[in-house]
């Protein structure tokens, strides 16, 4: 036998799997990434995944800023997340929920010193 016909096809290798739970930790950080961080810290975003083969649905719970336009800011999430998923697990996410669980007020909502809203 020479050194080439020990070699296992391709096929017959395996695979590499990405635990979900590390996918799971990339759409998390993305998700931080994608939206500026409350005032006092707040609750960092949290993500769930099902995997399934080579694609991924995720579930994001985070906090946003208001006001602001919410709508625009769990696009720019879910394309966020969407794309860092399949830059860094290499796989394709058809499906982003974004939940957003809190609105903290932003500096530009702030009312003015002495008054109340």
């Amino acid at each position: 036998m020479t050194a080439v016909s020990d070699r296992v096809a391709a096929a017959g290798r395996g695979e590499t799997r990405i635990a979900d739970r590390v996918v799971a930790k990339i759409a998390a950080q993305a998700a931080r990434e994608a939206v500026a961080e409350p005032p006092g810290g707040g609750r960092p975003p949290r993500a769930t995944v099902t995997v399934h083969r080579e694609s991924a649905r995720v579930r994001v719970s985070l906090e946003l800023g208001y006001p602001g336009d919410i709508g625009r800011q769990c696009g720019a999430v879910r394309h966020h997340v969407a794309e860092r998923v399949r830059e860094l697990a290499g796989m394709e996410v058809p499906d982003v929920s974004v939940r957003v669980e809190r609105l903290h007020l932003t500096e530009a909502g702030a009312a003015p010193e002495g008054s109340t809203r």
